[in-house]
């Protein structure tokens, strides 16, 4: 069972080792990057390129461990025992499973994907040492074990908005997903909009690394946003020689919504359009 990227995804030589090794060790694979790297979708190609079942645990800010395992309603119970339902004589009707839980049951090797554990509470990660470690948890209300039947491939990324405890990462095997490069961009490219013009590529990718050095941005534009936005450039039709005049009017590329996302970095943009005006007027 090995991993090598699919028709949909370019996998890096560095991330597909990675990804192998984890599978090889049975160890989480904390994936880092910026945003728009591909992190999460990273989990799905591999479920994909490894004929796999994907289960997702979104991570938000009031997640707490305990629902990955399982949950008590013991309030649904109790209204339950107050109209008579029969249903109460069996615990088990008010325990709801959790991604954990669904992940270890199984009946096919899946791929968990724990997606931006750095959104939860600081202690979520030292909470799931024990079960991502041993892949067992006990539900104490059923006095029951669910142990996994087999170890799940556990995919887990972090936009490193808190730091993970070390005894967490000591758990895992880590990756960090860089930025590609431009030929691995054109690679993604050509995955994605295998019919695009190359001319227009060839500008557009030399706008938006240009876009991505500038100094001061507040938010780098990502690879995803680059593919919408030449999603945009092929459907109003614009043309390569557009992109590549850089007089100060159009230092600002058409449709730039797609890839500057803050007034801060527009505004930014705009100064620099008006710093080249000027100098091209002679101050």
């Amino acid at each position: 069972m090995r991993f090598s990227g699919t028709e949909t995804y370019v996998a890096t030589p560095d991330l597909t080792a990675a990804v192998n090794a984890a599978v090889v060790l049975e160890r989480p694979l904390l994936v880092k990057g910026e945003p728009g790297t591909g992190k999460t979708v990273l989990a799905e190609e591999i479920a994909k390129g490894l004929n796999a079942p994907l289960i997702v645990w979104n991570i938000k800010s009031t997640t707490k461990a305990q629902q990955g395992l399982y949950e008590y309603d013991a309030v649904s119970r109790l209204r339950d025992s107050q109209l008579g339902d029969p249903r109460v004589s069996d615990i088990g009707n008010y325990i709801r499973r959790g991604k954990l839980w669904e992940a270890f049951t199984a009946p096919e090797r899946p791929v968990l994907l724990i997606d931006e554990i750095d959104k939860a509470d600081i202690e979520f990660p030292n909470d799931l040492l024990t079960e991502l470690d041993r892949m067992e948890f006990h539900v104490y209300e059923t006095g029951e074990t669910v142990k996994a039947v087999r170890r799940p491939i556990v995919i887990i990324t972090s936009n490193n908005e808190k730091e993970l405890p070390d005894a967490f990462l000591r758990r895992c095997f880590f990756h960090y997903i860089k930025f590609p490069d431009s030929e691995t961009l054109q690679r993604i490219v050509d995955v994605h909009y295998p019919g695009i013009k190359h001319r227009l590529v060839e500008e557009a990718l030399r706008t938006f690394l240009a876009m991505r050095e500038v100094p001061g941005l507040k938010k780098k534009p990502s690879t995803s946003e680059l593919l919408d936005w030449l999603k945009l450039l092929v459907s109003e039709d614009i043309a390569p020689e557009t992109l590549r005049e850089q007089d100060g009017r159009k230092l600002i590329p058409p449709l730039h919504g797609a890839l500057l996302k803050n007034e801060q970095d527009v505004s930014l943009f705009e100064k620099l359009a008006f710093m080249m005006r000027r100098e091209q007027r002679g101050g």
